[in-house]
């Protein structure tokens, strides 16, 4: 019986909650993220067709316009533009590359009231570092693959 009642409050709360959340609008979240997250590849494109035009190529191109995206990702954060275009694209701004530096600069600012050391130094790679983690491991797994094979 103590089981039925709770299975009901569960029930009834969440109709409660459900009732009281704004609905979620699927379809406009993935066009915003695809919109933006497309914006920011065909940025960095331009920067790349701009780079190769003034004479650069191979892996000095493809380095530069990293460069270039990850400092714009790391401006933008820190002027607090970044965080409007994630709230307004959530993934689209997140899998660019101008995503991981925000997700490193982020953390770095928001804890830099403590100090270089425990502050920025230490909670810099608290979101990021994870990903650098097993980003290395797995290429170093594809990589030993690739050399045995």
């Amino acid at each position: 019986m103590a089981e039925q009642n709770a299975r009901n409050c569960n029930e009834n709360y969440l109709k409660y909650v459900r009732g009281l959340a704004p609905p979620t609008k699927h379809f406009k979240n993935c066009l915003s993220a695809f919109g933006v997250g497309g914006l920011i590849c065909t940025i960095g494109q331009f920067f790349r067709y701009m780079l190769q035009y003034a004479g650069l190529s191979g892996d000095e191109l493809a380095g530069a316009v990293s460069v270039i995206l990850i400092f714009f990702g790391c401006l933008l954060t820190g002027l607090g533009v970044y965080d409007r275009i994630g709230r307004y694209a959530g993934a689209g701004s997140i899998v660019p590359i101008t995503g991981f530096a925000n997700s490193v600069a982020s953390p770095a600012l928001e804890f830099r009231t403590e100090g270089l050391i425990y502050g920025t130094a230490a909670k810099m790679f608290t979101v990021a570092g994870a990903i650098i983690v097993y980003g290395v491991f797995s290429g170093v797994i594809v990589g030993l693959i690739y050399y045995f094979l």
